[in-house]
């Protein structure tokens, strides 16, 4: 039996960055550069998230994980509450744009070791895209390769009896 031609955005690799922001939440979850790192990991707990973008007037300056406010939290000495967002976010923030296909958002984590990536449209930061989200995507992806493969496995088996 043939296998039918696929087009890209059928395979995985290929699959666009507007497709798979489609089945998110719409949230953009930020703090703002002089917000407290005490307020930043509050709000991070109460929304139940481990990142936010930090965004000066709708600009985006920097980024702020769970564990960047871990290892402030064990490592620094001044309090938490006093600390502004801006003295430990991540200044050079790798970003996408909604051109960007699955494979390239999973190589540029991989490659820079990092497990989120603000995704831009015309300047402008929309949504935060997660290894969890690729991970869900390639998880979604390959249950339907599967049951398709047992689709064809049936009807091979069905017609020659």
């Amino acid at each position: 039996m043939d296998s039918p031609i696929r087009r890209p955005e059928e395979i995985l690799a290929y699959r666009s960055l507007p497709r798979i922001l489609a089945s998110k939440p719409k949230a953009l979850w930020s703090a703002g550069p002089t917000d407290s790192v005490l307020t930043a990991m509050r709000f991070m707990a109460e929304k139940n998230i481990g990142f936010l973008v930090v965004l000066d007037n709708g600009s985006l300056v920097g980024v702020l994980s769970e564990r960047d406010c871990a290892r402030w939290a064990a490592l620094g000495d001044r309090p938490l509450g006093t600390t502004p967002v801006s003295e430990i976010m991540v200044r050079k923030v790798i970003t996408v744009d909604l051109s960007h296909k699955f494979g390239d958002c999973l190589a540029l984590m991989h490659r820079h070791g990092i497990r989120h990536l603000p995704v831009t449209d015309n300047g402008n930061v929309i949504a935060v895209l997660s290894i969890r989200d690729l991970l869900s995507e390639a998880v979604s992806h390959n249950a339907k390769v599967i049951a398709e493969l047992e689709r064809e496995r049936l009807t091979m088996f069905t017609s020659s009896a």
